[in-house]
């Protein structure tokens, strides 16, 4: 019995080609044999699938079936995979797959993309180190880096006489393929690395690698706000290739903590640390800051490891330049060790404020009498 296209794909014939995509999606992800190891049955589905996919996806190809069904196709020369050995299927799949799901599905078709295989990245990343102020309020710093570029003596090719042989493992594909069950995947020939050549006479400059590493130093303007583990990015100072073009150089900061000061973000943490009798008096006291100082009147009652907020007097947020916050937090400080003169003059301090240290509060009576009630 002959496949029905538009009923393998469950639509409609007037279906369009955005409907027809999308079934497509739906069952392919359904029916494919990852997910159905060993199901013969869905691999025949996912194969019909694939195959309506492919004549009715094609405009040329989908109106001369809907004329002629699939015997048109075939008087007009269009192949479809019931003619077509298991390799070429594969491979067909493979370029359906890439363009309804995009480069890379599931690793497994054998396609390749055609790409230009680089020996390196153009783009390329140096590191530089900030001290806690430099990075608060911007700096200017030179930064060394190596860059890679194409090694002048055998013009980038890594070879003496500038030629190239035919990778003998892949005989000039650059991939290898390898059957598993239903599946044919492929991946970069480890001979070659994916190029399809191999250098048989290597240059002596550069060991056969193609590129040289040139030293070299840039000096950049460090924002104000700048953070820990941000980039700058420094427009054509990377790698260079065989072509002449050349990428960019991204600088990762990283920030030296501070002894005093926490950041995190924009805003600023410092621990203040007070004496007790400060605290108990109210008294006004001076806290360092980014910039300076500011005075601050600690209230009566304030409690240990209590915050308190200072706006604008945090770091200057390095896109929109706003102002973070300060946080201060007390840390109330009591003596480790009393004279006899100190501890009679808390005895009676303690005593004008008609605290009783001897005898147990009335109010407490009642809780003691029925913690021993547990006991008796």
């Amino acid at each position: 019995m002959e496949l029905d296209y538009y009923e393998v794909l469950e639509i409609t014939r007037s279906a369009d080609s955005g409907e027809i995509k999308k079934a497509y999606r739906k069952l392919a992800l359904q029916y494919h044999p990852d997910r159905n190891q060993g199901d013969k049955e869905a691999e025949e589905k996912f194969k019909a699938i694939n195959e309506a996919y492919q004549v009715l996806s094609d405009e040329q190809k989908r109106a001369t079936y809907d004329r002629y069904g699939k015997a048109g196709l075939d008087s007009q020369g269009f192949s479809h995979f019931s003619d077509m050995r298991y390799e070429d299927i594969m491979g067909d799949l493979g370029s359906i797959f890439e363009s309804v799901f995009g480069g890379g599905f599931g690793g497994g078709f054998g396609s390749s993309n055609g790409k230009q295989n680089r020996k390196y990245n153009l783009d390329l990343e140096a590191d530089v180190t900030l001290a806690f102020n430099e990075a608060i309020f911007g700096t200017k710093k030179e930064v060394s880096f190596s860059y890679k570029k194409p090694c002048d003596t055998c013009d980038g090719t890594g070879s003496k006489d500038k030629s190239k042989g035919t990778c003998p493992e892949c005989k000039g594909k650059g991939q290898v393929f390898y059957r598993q069950g239903f599946m044919t995947f492929s991946q970069p020939c480890p001979a070659c690395q994916g190029k399809g050549s191999v250098i048989t006479n290597p240059c002596s400059d550069c060991k056969g690698k193609g590129f040289n590493s040139v030293e070299d130093k840039v000096t950049i303007d460090i924002p104000e706000g700048i953070d820990n583990n941000n980039r700058i990015r420094v427009a054509g100072r990377g790698n260079i290739d065989e072509r002449g073009s050349r990428g960019d150089l991204y600088i990762l900061v990283h920030v030296k903590e501070d002894e005093h000061f926490v950041r995190h973000n924009d805003d600023i943490y410092i621990e203040v640390p007070v004496f007790f009798t400060q605290v108990a008096l109210g008294e006004k006291i001076k806290i360092p800051t980014i910039r300076g100082e500011i005075e601050f009147e600690i209230p009566l009652g304030a409690k240990d490891k209590q915050q308190f907020i200072f706006k604008k007097e945090g770091v200057k947020n390095v896109h929109n330049h706003q102002l973070g916050s300060m946080i201060a937090q007390i840390s109330i400080r009591y003596p480790k060790k009393l004279t006899k003169e100190q501890k009679e003059l808390l005895e009676k301090l303690q005593e004008e404020f008609g605290i009783e240290s001897k005898h147990k509060d009335e109010k407490f009576e009642s809780v003691f009498d029925k913690i021993k009630s547990w006991f008796d």
